[in-house]
């Protein structure tokens, strides 16, 4: 894992609520994970409203990612430690 400034990543939306980031979230993705607040992916814990939702689609990560005083984005990294990270630790869901 590694900082998300460092890595090949695409925006997909800038300033959503945390409600919206799960709807484009499921939109995008064909596996779905949910995991707590907290949850640590790239070293960075998640920041969010329950439940919080990881998508996988082509091997790429998709979830929300909050800076505070930035807001909330949608991002798509390419990342197999973060997948198996989801994988393992996620509770699947539809």
């Amino acid at each position: 894992m590694g900082c998300l400034e460092n890595m090949k990543y695409e925006i997909l939306a800038k300033n959503c609520s945390f409600k919206e980031a799960r709807e484009i979230i499921r939109s995008n993705s064909t596996e779905r994970y949910e995991v707590p607040p907290g949850f640590k992916l790239l070293d960075k814990a998640l920041i969010g409203v329950p439940p919080l939702i990881i998508g996988i689609a082509d091997e790429k990560l998709i979830y929300a990612y909050t800076k505070p005083c930035h807001g909330t984005f949608i991002v798509v990294v390419e990342d197999p430690e973060g997948i198996e990270h989801v994988r393992r630790n996620g509770k699947p869901v539809q």
